[in-house]
């Protein structure tokens, strides 16, 4: 009988875990249950995945790039990486903004929905929390970005899922500092984080065994804790509008796997689902770079001297999903409270979005600080700070979920043409959890 491949097990499991979800909240200690006794196997899940984030970053990119024979590969992946990821940003920004100036969700708003959102959600802690976020990353330098990319301390950069970048600054120093001493000196180093490497990967590879479990947990725990379903009717076509542009940025993404890597667009669908179908349960590139790392390099052929540069960083950098969501947020919010705004300020919205996604942490939640960001940018009134959060807070959850799989998609998508562009694309090397379980296996009794 062949064996039910990882994408569908996960599948079912976000299935269920709706269907289960649903139910508990028609019984009155249900949400209670499942708060207690079901969201933590979720939570243990992500803190599993959060676990070895840093490592196999740390390892697969010194790896990468010690094993280069020529240094100036490393620049030319690095360019192309900065610059294609820049394209499909400011494409996504543009996508957002032509469908919300078309459709216009934010003109169907009534008065009253708006009053009873604002009662909702206008103080709630979250809100208030974002926007003293958004303050201080806005009273910071013009290279401040800069600033956050070197670390002072290693170990404390290493031991902090958000400093990613400042890990990943950290790796390519050492990998360079190791092709520079020469391969005899640097040989015993290289062969240290060869096998950190491929146990992390091994780690992976258990770690998913769990997957369709976990999602179960963490989309059931996602239903029991929705807010308000009228206020989501309510916003049901500013969500359509968001869903939309990012449909067409997936068809976007495929139409450059077709035409540049000559790959069937459906197969590449297919090998990237399980990082897709985790990214959605997670809401976060950071919690899902593993699996993304690990589908990409076993399942489509990427060399790990590419996605071992170009997936860090794109969970760092590429927010296409997110930088689309801020475009149509904004329009959407101006739209709904009356603020009008000029051609001048639709610019303005595509290039704070740009440089505000570079800067945004790949964690649940960050693009809401990176709108107040792209907000004040436009000369949105201060006062109304609040509110016009508050009015795109009850269905951001959801639409976290569902832009989280557009910029992980982003990031495959992008390792896969620079691999081509520097001929570092290959076959697929699939390897099961269990592939060496006999050299441990006790095979003589």
């Amino acid at each position: 009988m062949k064996k039910l491949e990882l994408h569908w097990k996960i599948l079912i499991g976000m299935v269920f875990g709706l269907l289960f979800g649903f139910g508990m909240t028609q019984i009155s200690w249900g949400t209670g249950f499942v708060v207690d006794w079901i969201k933590p196997l979720g939570d243990i899940f992500i803190k599993l995945l959060k676990l070895i984030a840093i490592p196999l970053i740390l390892a697969s990119l010194i790896k990468g790039i010690s094993d280069l024979k020529d240094i100036s590969k490393f620049r030319n992946i690095g360019l192309r990486t900065i610059v294609i990821y820049i394209v499909t940003t400011i494409f996504a920004i543009t996508i957002g903004l032509l469908l919300v100036n078309t459709l216009q969700p934010g003109d169907g708003i009534s008065e009253e929905t708006i009053t009873k959102i604002t009662e909702t959600y206008a103080n709630d802690s979250e809100v208030q929390s974002k926007i003293a976020e958004a303050g201080r990353q806005k009273s910071s330098g013009p290279l401040q970005f800069l600033l956050d990319m070197v670390p002072d301390n290693a170990f404390k950069a290493l031991g902090n899922n958000k400093l990613m970048l400042q890990v990943i600054f950290f790796a390519i120093f050492m990998g360079i500092s190791m092709l520079l001493i020469g391969e005899k000196k640097a040989r015993p180093l290289k062969k240290f984080f060869d096998s950190i490497n491929e146990v992390v990967l091994k780690m992976v590879d258990l770690i998913m065994l769990t997957a369709p479990y976990a999602v179960f947990a963490l989309l059931a725990s996602v239903v029991v804790s929705s807010n308000d379903p009228d206020l989501l009717i309510a916003l049901l076509k500013y969500a359509g509008v968001v869903v939309l542009g990012l449909i067409i940025i997936i068809i976007f993404y495929t139409l450059i796997v077709a035409t540049y890597t000559k790959k069937n667009p459906f197969w590449f669908l297919k090998q990237i689902s399980p990082a897709q179908l985790l990214a959605f349960s997670t809401s976060s590139s950071a919690a899902t770079l593993p699996v993304t790392m690990e589908r990409v390099e076993k399942h489509l052929g990427v060399d790990k001297e590419v996605s071992s540069f170009v997936l860090p960083v794109g969970a760092t950098i590429n927010m296409d999903g997110t930088s689309l969501y801020q475009g149509v947020a904004a329009v959407f919010i101006s739209q709904a409270l009356g603020f009008d705004l000029t051609f001048g300020a639709q610019l303005t919205i595509v290039l704070t979005a740009l440089l505000a996604s570079i800067g945004s942490a790949a964690v649940p939640g960050a693009g809401m600080v990176m709108l107040v960001i792209v907000l004040e940018s436009i000369g949105f009134p201060p006062d109304k700070l609040a509110i016009g959060l508050a009015l795109i807070f009850a269905v951001d959850r959801p639409l976290d979920m569902c832009r989280t799989v557009v910029n992980v998609t982003g990031d495959a998508t992008v390792a896969m043409v620079v691999a081509k562009s520097v001929g570092k694309l290959g076959k697929p090397h699939v390897r099961e959890w269990d592939d060496h379980i006999d050299e441990v296996s006790n095979t003589n009794e």
